[in-house]
């Protein structure tokens, strides 16, 4: 994926942390019981043959929960509603704003690229006690498959919520 997509939100600075709010969202999803990194090609087909024969145009990230493995792909605001059918293979989400902790991260795709900063973000977050998590890491995934790893870019985003004195 190119910067030629439209893009969800924006992305986090490689090597930075950052809050940041994510805006309310229309995503499609695949699910498979392996972990996302042992079958994320499998995840990949059913949601591009999907926006395809929609004639929905692809996004940028793609969003991955780790295990088990869950690919989201972001609609834009400008498809309509009555496109978003639920199939056997792939469900309709809508998720509200949503506050994360994310770490900008350049490299590899791989699991051990993403438990690595994982474990940078998470104790990032021990650091900074305002914030508590309130879920898993998931991988937010920027370049396609034809870039080399070495110009990729992802973030992995944990869900927070602010303290509360």
């Amino acid at each position: 994926m190119s910067s030629a997509y439209e893009q969800a939100f924006a992305k986090t600075n490689v090597g930075e942390f950052e809050i940041k709010a994510l805006p309310a969202a229309r995503l499609i999803a695949c699910q498979t019981d392996a972990t996302y990194f042992e079958d994320n090609n499998r995840l990949f087909r059913p949601l591009f043959r999907y926006i395809s024969s929609r004639d929905i145009a692809m996004t940028t990230p793609v969003e991955a929960e780790i295990n088990p493995g869950v690919m989201y792909f972001y609609i834009g605001a400008e498809v309509s509603h009555n496109l978003l059918d639920a199939t056997d293979g792939v469900s309709v989400h809508e998720l509200p704003e949503r506050l994360v902790a994310s770490l900008g991260v350049r490299g590899g795709y791989s699991e051990h690229n993403f438990n690595k900063a994982s474990a940078k973000l998470s104790a990032w977050l021990l650091k900074n006690p305002v914030y508590q998590a309130t879920g898993t890491a998931r991988g937010i995934f920027w370049n396609g498959p034809f870039i080399p790893s070495f110009f990729k870019r992802f973030e992995v985003h944990i869900p927070v919520q602010l303290v509360k004195d």
